[in-house]
């Protein structure tokens, strides 16, 4: 059962003074409501930074949704965010993570810490070498290197796993979903652990990506021949920028 929190609205807020229209909805986080009221003119960003206060996670973690995820620059009402709108926040506190990180650390005896391997570039490793020297796909996007681009309102296609794949991100239903010519895999992003990537050399417009769906290397999902220009934003819409911190 979902618990409903009311919050006192500041009155510097609420309603329309000074020609700025405010407008009031709900905001779900960790199966609480809330009730906001917040100028409809103003950017998800100044918003983020707003309920930062209500549900105490920065707004670098947070990922706002309002059918899809909501960008930083977009205001309320280019967002589609309406008079009793449902809006939902996914994210961890500080205090989550470090907690992770601090349960992760005591799990690993120092006398078992391995001393770090320099490791062969993606396009080297012969697990690797063997798909690329295939070469792109023919219907592969075009990829454009050193430029960093949100993602496209359409599925990412033309990459290749074991065959082709396709990457649809339901912001919706906080998924991602690996399509193949025999089944899509229906992923949530929130079980995610990491994911690492390289360009691809003599391709460097490209990248070879590993989304890691367990607690081991082992359990990473290779895919071939993402454009560059994306991968920042895969990483970003899927782990939330604390993730760079």
């Amino acid at each position: 059962m979902e618990e409903k929190q009311e919050h006192i609205i500041d009155p510097a807020l609420a309603g329309d003074i000074d020609g700025v229209k405010d407008v009031i909805f709900k905001v779900i986080f960790n199966k609480k409501k809330h009730d906001v009221s917040f100028p409809l003119d103003a950017t998800i960003a100044q918003l983020k930074d707003h309920l930062h206060t209500i549900i105490g996670v920065p707004k670098e973690m947070q990922k706002v949704m309002v059918k899809g995820l909501a960008h930083d620059q977009k205001s309320l009402r280019d967002s589609g965010i309406v008079s009793g709108s449902k809006v939902m926040v996914i994210g961890s506190t500080f205090d989550d993570v470090l907690a992770v990180s601090h349960q992760t650390a005591q799990s690993i005896p120092e006398d078992k810490v391995k001393p770090s391997v320099t490791k062969e570039p993606f396009s080297q490793q012969k697990i690797h070498k063997k798909i690329l020297d295939k070469g792109p796909p023919e219907d592969v996007m075009p990829g454009v290197k050193n430029v960093k681009e949100a993602l496209p309102p359409h599925p990412l296609y033309g990459m290749c796993s074991r065959g082709k794949v396709r990457l649809t991100f339901k912001m919706e239903n906080d998924q991602i979903w690996i399509g193949t010519k025999e089944r899509t895999e229906k992923i949530s992003m929130s079980t995610i652990k990491t994911i690492v990537s390289e360009p691809i050399e003599g391709h460097e417009e490209y990248h070879i990506l590993g989304i890691q769906l367990g607690p081991t290397e082992a359990s990473r999902y290779w895919i071939y021949w993402i454009p560059s220009q994306f991968v920042d934003a895969i990483k970003e819409t899927i782990l939330g920028k604390w993730h760079y911190f």
